[in-house]
């Protein structure tokens, strides 16, 4: 049923945390500085020539400073794809694709044919580009290629070179954005979906939220529970971990998922070749890794040095994928490589809606920081606290330990957050899917969330592999479905377990989400 368009005006508690300055007791709807973003009407237009007719696309404002509405406003790029079913409509549904950075405008084109239609019948399903991303004000740092690269291993040679790179972005950031950084955090980002929760007259917004999507959506349950319908949580972030934590969880993550594939492989050596013990298995990859850094071997079109390869650690999760990468890296160092030939194919993303203006190139590389080191002031401060970290964790999680615990740019971020980092403490009602082994938030991050929302429910994907679960065909999407349509949480958390073939590779690519960090022609290459 579809909710009537209310007042515009926030109710107190909602007042409250957009802006602290108010007194919601004694706030009346003339005094509220909010109203004139809460009585805005979306000007809803087709988004492109190219797509449907049904995906349409509209700008709002929202204030860059929620403690300063009559301040500078900023751009909010939305979208919709509505029920073709408004007799069994119950609302909206929101979506994020993860991030911090990743656009989600084209979320609702991208999901309508993934998701059960028993869901799109129920809602209109909401994109939306957050804060500085995309066609959101987005934010430009001027970055070149080189500086946006963040894969930088620990070595004593090179670490002043990376400080310098980190303490360059941090400046040129600085230098460019300059008072704006501060307001690009992932609660700001809670009450921009707010705002859009209230200019589409609904008293309560639903959310599916992958990765990063995870916390932005358990910030918004923490801010405005009373306003929080059914959420989704899908590939979780652990809040305790924010930010440098869910970093370096890559690491941690990625030394079980290589001994998994290990001991695999050596069970396959006929199929392989790559060793008949888990030992002889990691012999021959290390080997690769000293050889590729003595001399770089030429991979997909690019020179892999050993750095590169391990830069590639995501692909162990995928057990197969893994393996047959590795044989065609072990031929291309061999020298038996066949001819590369360039990948032409379209991308599966649908092109991104004409808002009469170019995205800047640096845009997913300027917001990823912003946020990461606007959102929390735990990042240390002094170099040489990286330093001693990275060599720590090379020794400790040989993979990718040292790239985790590097230098970041958040060593030298001059606008902290105007606000500390959100406590996630609640026992409102949400579900949150995992699968067990996830490259990108593993499984003990989705159990950090689960532990902090005291009143979720955890659908575990036992064997499941890749990042983002709800729209891949898992054997989760049944219960996130039943919850969606129905409201009912299952009454105790759920394990199922994922089919043989999809033990073995990667659900990633099936889902619209921003791809990890990864290496040329390896899985996971973003």
């Amino acid at each position: 049923m579809r909710s009537r368009r209310i007042a515009p005006v926030l109710a107190a508690s909602a007042v409250a945390a957009l802006v602290p300055a108010l007194t919601p007791a004694t706030a009346s709807a003339a005094e509220n500085p909010l109203q004139q973003y809460l009585k805005q009407r979306p000007a809803w237009h087709r988004c492109s020539s190219k797509t449907p007719a049904s995906y349409q696309c509209a700008t709002i404002k929202v204030p860059l400073d929620y403690s300063r509405p009559g301040g500078k406003k900023i751009d909010l790029a939305i979208s919709r794809i509505k029920t073709t079913t408004p007799a069994e409509r119950r609302g909206v549904l929101l979506l994020n694709p993860g991030g911090p950075g990743g656009q989600g405008l084209d979320m609702p084109l991208s999901l309508v044919t993934e998701l059960p239609k028993s869901v799109t019948k129920k809602y209109d399903l909401i994109g939306f580009d957050p804060r500085g991303v995309g066609h959101s004000s987005p934010l430009s740092c001027g970055l070149t290629a080189e500086e946006e690269n963040w894969q930088r291993p620990y070595k004593a040679a090179t670490f002043a070179k990376d400080v310098k790179w980190a303490r360059t972005v941090a400046e040129k950031c600085d230098a460019k954005q300059g008072d704006k950084l501060r307001h690009i955090t992932t609660r700001n980002t809670a009450r921009d979906m707010d705002a859009i929760r209230a200019v589409l007259g609904e008293k309560k917004v639903s959310y599916l939220g992958y990765s990063y999507g995870t916390y932005l959506g358990a910030v918004y349950t923490q801010m405005f529970p009373q306003r929080t319908d059914r959420f989704v949580l899908d590939s979780a972030i652990d809040p305790a971990r924010i930010w440098r934590g869910m970093i370096q969880v890559w690491a941690e993550g990625s030394e079980p998922a290589f001994t998994r594939w290990s001991k695999w492989t050596a069970q396959r050596n006929t199929t392989y070749k790559l060793g008949n013990t888990p030992d002889k298995v990691r012999r021959t990859f290390w080997d690769l890794v000293a050889q590729a850094d003595w001399k770089p071997i030429e991979f997909h079109g690019t020179l892999m040095s050993g750095d590169d390869i391990r830069a590639g650690r995501a692909m162990f999760f995928s057990v197969r994928e893994a393996a047959e990468t590795i044989v065609e890296l072990k031929k291309a160092a061999d020298g038996r490589a066949p001819a590369f030939t360039p990948d032409t194919g379209t991308p599966k993303r649908p092109a991104p809606p004409a808002f009469g203006r170019a995205v800047p190139s640096d845009n997913a590389s300027a917001s990823f920081w912003t946020v990461l080191c606007a959102d929390t002031r735990a990042w240390p401060r002094d170099p040489e606290q990286y330093r001693r970290d990275a060599v720590r964790d090379k020794a400790k999680y040989p993979l990718y330990g040292d790239f985790a615990s590097n230098i970041k740019p958040c060593a030298f971020w001059k606008k902290n957050g105007s606000e500390p980092a959100t406590k996630i403490d609640n026992k409102v009602g949400v579900l949150t899917l995992q699968n067990e082994w996830d490259p990108q938030t593993p499984l003990s991050s989705g159990l950090g969330l689960h532990r902090v929302l005291k009143g979720s429910k955890m659908v575990t994907v036992a064997g499941g592999v890749g990042h983002g679960i709800y729209g891949s065909k898992s054997c989760a999407d049944k219960t996130a479905t039943a919850y969606l349509t129905t409201g009912k949480l299952p009454a105790k958390d759920v394990t199922c377990q994922a089919p043989a073939p999809e033990r073995e590779r990667s659900s990633a690519g099936k889902l619209p989400l921003p791809a990890p960090p990864g290496i040329p022609g390896m899985p996971g290459r973003s």
